[in-house]
C-alpha cells in the first residue's frame, strides 16, 4: 500500500506538523513501508482465535473494600497542631 503526497499533508495537517516538500516526501516513502510491513498480518490465520479486547488476561491489583473498626478519635486527632472538641482546626479558607 502506498500512501501520496496529499494523504501525508493531510496527516501533517492533522497533527500540526509543518513539513517541508522533501520531508512529505521522505514521509510517503517511509510511511508506505510501514503499512507494507503491516500487511504481511493480513495473511496471518486467525480462524481459530476468540476476540479479545485484551491479548493478556487483567485482573484486579485492589484488595477488596471490607469495613473495619474506625480509629478513635483521640487516635486521630492525637498529633493535630490545633483542635476545637473532636474536629481539627484549621484556619478560616475563605473569608
Amino acid at each position: 500500500m502506498t500512501i501520496s503526497r496529499e494523504e501525508v499533508r493531510h496527516l501533517a495537517l492533522l497533527v500540526r506538523l509543518g513539513l517541508s516538500e522533501d520531508d512529505v516526501l521522505r514521509f510517503s516513502g517511509q510511511l508506505s513501508h510501514i503499512l507494507e510491513s503491516f500487511e504481511i498480518l493480513n495473511e496471518v490465520d486467525t480462524s481459530h482465535v476468540a476476540p479479545t479486547a485484551n491479548s493478556i488476561g487483567i485482573e484486579s491489583v485492589m484488595r477488596e473494600d471490607e469495613p473495619k473498626p474506625c480509629l478513635a478519635v483521640e487516635d486521630v486527632l492525637a498529633n493535630a497542631p490545633s483542635r476545637e472538641n473532636t474536629f481539627f482546626k484549621v484556619r478560616p479558607v475563605l473569608e
